[in-house]
């Protein structure tokens, strides 16, 4: 523990990265593992307590319908590190659990964690239970799509304790110094709760500032001309790449930020400890294509398709039609850009469309192989390869349906493919062009991809629309030249409730899986 204080010095200080303080972990944890049945005997033999808390107990888990876990397994690892009592509830933890068990360990701290934007609804959920229950402990919220801001808006209200954001595993330990120490935890609650004032107040200005009606929106929409092209078939074909293919298409660049080493790759190599995390991925990657310990299922399709207003409708072959409704940007644009639609890149009558759901399985059993051997570091490894492998398996699946479809001369350089500088585009249901996650339903059910026979993908939806298994990808297949990635951004009460009407839904539904994009308080 005195070793390991240092390495916790050390990378506060910067002096230290993250692979090399997860490494540290494995040791400590593996040492911890031989000795402590000498120690529980000799506690046995003299009579004393039980171990104590050490610096304090901090709960942690993702919240109920995300299944990602990987930042949150790493902040876990770093407060162990630092001689922090960790309780882990895993994924998809309901709100009644995580303070159930919270007041049943008696927890200093409560930590959530959730990648999907439904989760920052179900963290404001937990929030108001805290309230509700009565409860004091310190609130920390993290993970890929939180924010400082939509913690101080949505969160932070709802809990009358502290409720701060955690950006990383390189600031947790200073936070939770801070909320443990009788002479800071003062300060900092201050300091946070008038950060959190400042951020609202900035949201309210921005809110402020008038968006378009739909209608005028409309009126300015990217007007296009259509050279339409045929897809060799139309129905979902299953893909299943060996991951000797899949390594070579891998962007590697992502790896290293899930590890919170920042660069270029392969410009970041110039880094030592950078070449020796990849040294370790490709390594344990070796081992994974050799005993094919991971799979990967998946597949496209196509349909014939059209643009309906601002909806796109769907027609496979013998079943009923598909209406996919699409969100419009409302703000007002500069120098005659137009308010952007993703309906706007499929034609009125003739056109088609794709689908693509790809899956990396067997990542989770195999990390918590790793885990049972007391080796986080190769257990944190296996999900951040499989997340690789499975956006190389999205842009592996997308260079075979841009063949089938409109570049059948379509050619493999990985920096172009890396680049997105290709013809077509792959948006995903729930993301920025897009961001009703609950329309993945269709979309999986025009693929079949919940199949679990040989043809199907094996794969699933949780009910706040994350897929299974975690390194799963899926999006719209889009062929027109001029398609490319935007952001909706803020959407008009007018805009939603259309939504809701075309989505066939109520407001409240409709409101509640686009609450991130609101420019309005929901009734």
């Amino acid at each position: 523990m005195d070793g390991m204080k240092i390495v916790g010095d050390l990378f506060g200080a910067g002096k230290m990265f993250l692979p090399q303080v997860v490494k540290s972990a494995r040791v400590m944890k593996r040492a911890v593992a031989y000795l402590e049945p000498f120690m529980e005997a000799q506690k046995a033999a003299e009579g004393t307590a039980v171990r104590a808390r050490g610096n304090g107990k901090v709960l942690l888990a993702t919240v109920k319908g995300d299944v990602h876990d990987i930042g949150k397994n790493i902040v876990g690892v770093v407060l162990g590190c630092n001689n922090y009592e960790v309780v882990d509830l895993g994924v998809m933890v309901p709100a009644a659990r995580i303070l159930d068990t919270a007041v049943a360990e008696d927890a200093d701290i409560i930590g959530l964690s959730g990648l999907i934007t439904p989760s920052l609804d179900e963290m404001v959920n937990v929030a108001a239970e805290m309230d509700r229950r009565g409860m004091a402990r310190p609130l920390l919220i993290g993970g890929a799509t939180t924010s400082r801001q939509h913690t101080a808006v949505r969160i932070a209200p709802a809990y009358t304790g502290s409720t701060l954001h955690v950006l990383d595993a390189s600031r947790v330990v200073g936070v939770v110094q801070q909320l443990l120490d009788p002479g800071r935890v003062a300060t900092l609650d201050t300091d946070n709760r008038e950060e959190q004032q400042r951020l609202r107040e900035q949201h309210e200005n921005r809110r402020a500032q008038p968006l378009l009606t739909l209608e005028a929106a409309r009126e300015n929409r990217e007007n296009l001309s259509f050279d339409l092209t045929d897809p060799r078939f139309s129905g979902v074909q299953a893909v299943s790449p060996s991951l000797e293919e899949l390594r070579e298409m891998i962007d590697w660049q992502f790896f290293f930020l899930a590890w919170e080493l920042k660069g270029k790759y392969p410009a970041i190599l110039n880094n030592p400890q950078a070449r020796e995390l990849l040294d370790d991925g490709s390594a344990l990657l070796d081992e994974i294509v050799s005993h094919k310990w991971l799979t990967a299922r998946g597949g496209y399709g196509f349909w014939p398709a059209h643009a309906d207003g601002d909806d796109i409708v769907v027609s496979p072959a013998g079943a009923s039609p598909v209406r996919l409704p699409m969100l419009r940007q409302q703000t007002a644009k500069p120098d005659g850009r137009p308010n952007l639609c993703l309906a706007d890149y499929l034609a009125p009558s003739g056109d088609h469309i794709g689908a693509f759901a790809v899956a990396i399985h067997g990542a989770g059993d195999l990390a918590k192989k790793y885990e049972d051997d007391n080796d986080d570091y190769k257990a944190i490894m296996v999900k951040a390869l499989a997340d690789r492998l499975a956006e190389a398996f999205a842009e592996h699946t997308h260079l075979k349906a841009r063949r089938d479809w409109y570049e059948p001369d379509g050619e493999v350089d990985i920096a172009e493919l890396h680049a997105e500088r290709f013809r077509g585009i792959r948006p995903a249901m729930g993301y920025p062009a897009s961001p009703d996650h609950s329309l993945k339903r269709e979309l999986f059910d025009l693929l079949g991809a919940d199949g679990l026979g040989p043809d199907g993908f094996g794969m699933g939806l949780t009910e706040s629309f994350a897929m299974t298994p975690a390194s799963s990808v899926s999006g719209l297949l889009f062929a027109h030249p001029a398609s490319r990635y935007f952001t909706v951004g803020r959407l008009g009460k007018d805009q939603v409730g259309d939504y809701a009407l075309r989505r066939g839904t109520a407001l409240q539904t409709a409101e509640h899986w686009l609450r991130p994009n609101l420019a309005y308080d929901p009734e």
